[in-house]
């Protein structure tokens, strides 16, 4: 697909023509073709991946790619090539283009695919295996992304990730938090296979302590292949094969997965959905993402109240965000789904009249007794099915823009801590499927949105997002990680930026207050636990504390002239000029 014009992206979600206002923004300005480029990742190493491209001349897609497989190496419980993600682009003129590389079901899946005499399995036991796997697709977006906006060959942006894999990486205290951290399902899930036990624990069963130089000579060898060959190496021959006995054979929950599923994985563009809040335009990526609608459906909601008075230590403005976010959880939950299988109404989810009946629900003074599900235009009926919300450690964002003005917005997953266990050529695979609602039908009989079926893609969180200010320029290249908390980081800081007047890195550091339903979470040991009494008086009788290590956002702004990085300080990200 080409590159979609902003004003284009607009109406492609607008209909009705309600955002006509939207098609009168001035052109950006051209100063940032003069500044130089910038990638902000989970990990140093994969940042500074990302920046030998840009030095070497490459574009924002260069370095993204190549920040991509840089994590896959240094960060392999969270993301890489044996999952999916989404590409949200943007050049300085304001064109955005968004590529679907979200896994996909194996085709014999059915809607019962996690069901046990009826009854869904406990999440637990789904995640690991086979059954929990889709079929990768950060290669294929990965191959799309290149083909269009690359500048280098594309062997070259391998050859980061070749030398860590290779040469040794050590051993960061958050990857020994996930293998050793007293979480014993964690633990096991990384050894979930023989060559896992051997690549992560030492002989005495134990994880291996932070400090210690670790080399992947699989994954470096299997790399070369994949840097030589181009992605055949990975959707064909001995690499598909492995893939397919990994999942259809694994030792719990085997499941069928054939090499025709693997060679038929394709990503897909989509249109870019856009929407505007006060002066700014707010971008990112369509179904089966619920990040774009969702993170608007927040942020618009929200637009009739001063957040700028009250401020980030004002208890009503997390009361209101909460609110917004409930209302925005709801329809969440209900419609969004994979739309080449379900209608979901895109238009009607963004559309401003009815978020300002959504926003008519939200009082300043209590809380809603329940969020509902609103019913927008263009509806159809459907139930809530609502998957399991656990809290998730796989999944890792990085914000990239070149010294052109060219941006990428890219979260990559392999969703819980080392995905499904199992280990193929050196890289984990996805349980990905595990986002699906384990539950096809209602009470009622009816069918979920986001049931299982086979080719299709399960609903995701992810929330690639790019913000741009009133003159056009961009402002804000966001992401996170997190599960579904990722929606509530990414709204959280983009009110930080816009309505709090922060940096992007003082938004990125406010602590998150996360609400997809009646019973809300404030971050433990943050300001928002003190609040809690006042809260609670506001009408929010059942709150939760979550831990700070749920959270993990990467950002970049354009404020001064410059471009500055934001990187979550809950992680171990950084911000690496060109």
């Amino acid at each position: 697909m080409r590159l979609i014009p902003w004003s284009l992206a607009a109406l492609s979600f607008a209909l009705g023509g309600c955002s006509a206002s939207l098609a009168k923004q001035p052109e950006p300005q051209a100063a940032a073709a003069t500044a130089p480029g910038m990638v902000s990742s989970a990990d140093h190493r994969a940042s500074e991946a990302g920046v030998e491209m840009l030095r070497l001349g490459g574009s924002a897609t260069d370095a993204a790619i190549a920040t991509m497989l840089a994590l896959n190496v240094v960060e392999p419980q969270s993301s890489g090539i044996g999952g999916g993600g989404f590409y949200v682009a943007s050049d300085a003129a304001g064109n955005v283009e968004t590529i679907n590389g979200r896994e996909k079901a194996p085709a014999a899946a059915t809607p019962d695919w996690f069901l046990v005499d009826g009854q869904p399995r406990g999440f637990m036991d789904a995640r690991t295996g086979g059954l929990a796997t889709g079929v990768p697709g950060n290669i294929a977006l990965a191959a799309i992304a290149h083909k269009r906006h690359g500048k280098l060959p594309w062997a070259k942006l391998f050859e980061p990730a070749i030398r860590l894999a290779e040469n040794g990486f050590v051993v960061s205290r958050r990857l020994n938090r996930a293998l050793s951290n007293g979480d014993e399902e964690e633990a096991s899930i990384a050894a979930f296979t023989p060559a896992g036990r051997a690549l992560f624990f030492g002989a005495d069963g134990k994880a291996l302590p932070v400090g210690t130089l670790v080399r992947n000579p699989a994954f470096g060898a299997f790399l070369r292949q994949l840097a030589a060959a181009g992605p055949a190496a990975f959707y064909g021959g001995d690499n598909a094969a492995k893939i397919a006995t990994g999942v259809s054979g694994a030792s719990h929950n085997p499941a069928p997965m054939t090499v025709a599923d693997v060679a038929g994985m394709t990503a897909t563009d989509e249109p870019a959905v856009c929407g505007q809040y006060r002066t700014y335009r707010v971008c990112g990526m369509g179904p089966p993402s619920s990040g774009a609608t969702t993170v608007y459906a927040i942020l618009k909601q929200l637009e009739r109240f001063d957040l700028h008075a009250l401020g980030p230590g004002n208890p009503v403005a997390w009361h209101l965000m909460a609110e917004s976010e409930r209302l925005a959880y709801a329809d969440r939950d209900k419609y969004l789904a994979d739309d080449d299988f379900v209608r979901v109404p895109v238009a009607g989810l963004m559309d401003p009249a009815y978020l300002g009946s959504r926003s008519a629900l939200i009082d300043p003074t209590k809380s809603l007794p329940h969020a509902e599900p609103g019913t927008p235009p263009g509806a159809v009926a459907m139930t809530i099915g609502r998957a399991p919300i656990a809290e998730e450690h796989g999944t890792s964002h990085f914000s990239v823009v070149d010294s052109d003005g060219n941006a990428v917005s890219y979260t990559s997953t392999i969703e819980s801590a080392f995905g499904s266990g199992i280990l193929v050529n050196g890289y984990y695979l996805n349980n990905e499927l595990t986002d699906f609602s384990f539950r096809p039908v209602d009470a009622d009989g009816r069918p979920v949105a986001n049931r299982v079926q086979g080719g299709k893609r399960p609903r995701s969180s992810m929330s690639p997002t790019i913000v741009y200010g009133p003159d056009g320029h961009i402002r804000l290249i966001i992401g996170a990680a997190g599960g579904s908390t990722i929606i509530a980081q990414v709204a959280k800081a983009i009110i930080g930026v816009i309505d709090f007047d922060l940096s992007a890195q003082d938004a990125v550091s406010l602590p998150t207050i996360f609400a997809p339903g009646d019973k809300i979470y404030v971050e433990e040991g943050t300001v928002l636990q003190p609040m809690i009494p006042e809260l609670q008086a506001l009408g929010h009788a059942n709150i939760g504390l979550s831990p700070p290590s749920t959270y993990k956002a990467n950002a970049i702004e354009w404020k001064d002239g410059h471009w500055a990085g934001a990187a979550d300080p809950r992680s171990e990200g950084k911000a690496v000029s060109q």
